[in-house]
């Protein structure tokens, strides 16, 4: 019953974060400088003030703000995120075709990075001091004090350009005909340098993490305790300390599971990787309200999603901990 109440607590929370950010996605869009009438008529060729009358009135750009709001919530209530000025198509279409390339690029980068954080934060707390904490731990500070772009484009250049192992640019061949397995292979052929690139910034700080957390845990009495009883070390590790070190890690995980999406802007542009954060981009620099503000929320509601997955993670890993 307690559980139930917990959970029910959390997705209320959920809910009024949604809405709140909603709202100030709205307020931080309409307050940007730019008029998306000013932009088509531009690219149209046609920017008399009598054109640019009728493209607000199309739009509704012309009203008030608060009857604009009252709009924009009206039609989320009926699952409809609005229009593409510049597109001419429902912006839901066009989140719904840019998603899931987003999704696999940041849950690839995620798993890559808890995978590399937790392996080489391990390493380097079980060989304290020695050559091996040293090299991880350069590593780690030169990866985090790396620009996004620049460790892309160094990847480019090594993997791409010079060795010619992986494409530089796109998400799959275009007008190939390989079959599902073939399309898949090219897929991850495509996948690799976008979503190892947006992944190291991460994995340097889980690995700083890991290897601090599990220093602590090493010299708690029940790890000694465990020494002292002649248990193998692989299970000291995998059983006892690891389990409790990994708790800071998921904390501060579950806070940049959604940030991804944010650093997924920069990597899909360098890449030219076809996802929300470049579709964002694009819409930033044509004034597209409607498709901003769809981006916006769904970005908040991934955050939000993984908040909550960081929390029942918590209770897999501390069944004595509630959720919140």
């Amino acid at each position: 019953m307690r559980t139930a109440i917990s959970t029910l607590r959390l997705l209320s929370q959920a809910l009024l974060i949604i809405l709140a950010v909603s709202l100030i996605n709205f307020a931080l869009v309409r307050l940007a400088p730019g008029d998306p009438a000013s932009v088509l008529a531009g690219q149209s060729g046609a920017a008399d003030e009598l054109y640019l009358a009728q493209l607000r009135e199309q739009f509704g750009l012309d009203q008030p703000i608060l009857v604009q709001l009252g709009k924009y919530y009206l039609q989320l209530l009926q699952f409809d995120l609005g229009y593409s000025y510049r597109q001419q198509l429902p912006v839901v279409n066009l989140i719904a075709e840019r998603l899931p390339n987003t999704l696999l690029l940041t849950l690839s980068a995620f798993a890559i990075a808890l995978i590399l954080g937790v392996a080489f934060g391990v390493a380097a707390a079980l060989n304290r001091d020695n050559w091996i904490d040293t090299a991880v731990g350069t590593a780690a500070m030169v990866l985090y004090a790396s620009p996004v772009f620049f460790t892309g484009l160094m990847l480019i250049l090594v993997f791409s350009v010079f060795l010619g192992w992986f494409p530089a640019f796109g998400s799959e061949t275009i007008g190939a005909d390989y079959g599902f397995i073939g399309q898949v292979a090219d897929r991850l052929k495509y996948l690799v340098l976008p979503a190892v690139t947006l992944s190291l910034l991460y994995a340097a700080t889980y690995t700083r993490l890991t290897r601090t957390a599990m220093l602590d845990v090493l010299q708690m009495d029940y790890v000694k305790l465990a020494r002292a009883k002649g248990l193998p070390p692989f299970r000291i590790v995998g059983a006892h300390v690891l389990r409790n070190a990994l708790l800071p890690v998921i904390t501060i995980a579950g806070m940049q599971a959604g940030h991804l999406v944010g650093g997924a802007v920069v990597v899909e542009t360098v890449f030219a990787w076809p996802g929300i954060g470049r579709l964002a981009f694009d819409a930033l620099l044509q004034r597209d309200y409607p498709v901003l503000m769809g981006v916006f929320l769904i970005s908040s509601i991934m955050v939000v999603f993984f908040n909550i997955i960081t929390d029942l993670a918590y209770k897999v890993f501390d069944p004595t901990m509630e959720v919140s």
